[in-house]
């Protein structure tokens, strides 16, 4: 969506958004593609003893199925589906397939405690979530306390209380149509941390994705371009791994390397971008900090073509870090739950500012009222 150009003003100047009046995500990150390029590779899931690719024909064919097993279910246009799961393909299929039946999705973190999965479920009204063993034993514990979740899909067996998916799966129809809905028909709620008061939820549109593409695109010097292959330690339960990495990188057609990361570790880290040949990256910089710690001009060169990075100022030292590391810039941009990608820097235009977080996005008009 981003157009080409030497210079800010030259981008923002050629900028157009291209927003169709009928639109639904689901089209444009996985039933697009699996029609023109089935067999291209949407997934690839690291589970620590072996690799599983998943292409786009793949998951149109998952997700088709686990969106007439929601309808079969009772589930209809705008009901809430929770996604308490880590990165990995099911959590990419259950987003499309609610977005397939126009429900609105969820996502949960699976460190969310029994409280504040309560919180979540009952303000949204879910009435079906799709998780893991771990999750299950979570919501065994506040099950009566849930008034509106009608079924529990677990991607795990045995599942004692829930409806075991895998089964489900392989017995579901893989013909369905992708409901027709406008541009600003709602398809994600977001929690936000509850910093005030309790958490607020953030209800987005279809338009959401489309809404990201140009921050996304700037924050990694032109995405996509030939090669290009995208990974996060973010989990995809936050605005930053779905709507920054996953989501975008399916639209454009490009591997997502998903890995349930339980706790970040630096060494892990290099090691896992040189393994998997990354070219783009989303890390927070927490956990660049970490990476530095365990570095030294020693570590081998990874294959990074680009760096993106928010949540806190980066400073001048950590971007001078990653020049030396990584030889690239670290592009910092600015985004919140409720407004997300609006702020970006990026290298291929300008070297970033310590301090500066970056230039309002092309197709946004950014101001600071005191």
């Amino acid at each position: 969506m981003l157009p080409s150009g030497s210079t800010l003003k030259e981008v923002r100047n050629r900028f157009r958004w291209d927003v169709p009046d009928r639109y639904n995500m689901a089209v444009d990150v996985c039933d697009r593609w699996a029609e023109t390029q089935g067999d291209r590779v949407a997934i690839i899931h690291d589970h620590g003893d072996r690799i599983e690719e998943v292409s786009f024909s793949e998951l149109r064919d998952r997700s088709n199925r686990l969106a007439s097993i929601l309808v079969e279910l009772g589930l209809a246009r705008g009901d809430r589906v929770g996604i308490l799961l880590p990165q990995n393909p099911w959590t990419a299929t259950a987003h499309i397939a609610v977005w397939k039946m126009a429900g609105i999705s969820i996502p949960l973190f699976t460190l969310f405690g029994e409280e504040a999965l309560e919180y979540r479920l009952n303000d949204s009204a879910a009435r079906a979530i799709v998780t893991n063993a771990e999750g299950l034993a979570k919501l065994s514990g506040i099950r009566d306390r849930l008034p509106n979740l009608e079924r529990i899909l677990c991607i795990d067996g045995p599942c004692p209380g829930a409806l075991y998916l895998p089964a489900m799966i392989a017995g579901a129809s893989a013909r369905f149509d992708t409901v027709d809905t406008h541009y600003e028909y709602a398809s994600m709620l977001f929690y936000t941390s509850g910093t005030t008061g309790s958490p607020k939820g953030a209800l987005h549109a279809q338009r959401t994705l489309l809404g990201h593409l140009p921050g996304v695109e700037m924050s990694h010097d032109f995405l996509p371009q030939d090669g290009d292959r995208l990974w996060t330690p973010a989990d995809w339960a936050w605005i930053g791994g779905l709507m920054d990495v996953l989501m975008p990188g399916l639209y454009h057609g490009l591997p997502v390397v998903s890995y349930r990361m339980a706790k970040f570790d630096g060494r892990f880290a290099f090691d896992f971008l040189r393994r998997h040949r990354i070219r783009n990256t989303f890390i927070p910089p927490t956990a660049l900090k970490m990476m530095r710690m365990d570095w030294s001009r020693n570590t081998p060169r990874t294959a990074l073509r680009s760096i993106a990075s928010a949540g806190e100022s980066l400073g001048t030292e950590l971007l001078e870090w990653g020049r030396d590391a990584f030889g690239l810039w670290i592009n910092e941009f600015y985004g919140q739950t409720e407004c997300n990608m609006i702020v970006s820097s990026c290298g291929a235009l300008a070297p970033p500012e310590p301090g500066v977080m970056g230039f309002a996005v092309p197709g946004h008009d950014v101001q600071v009222i005191d």
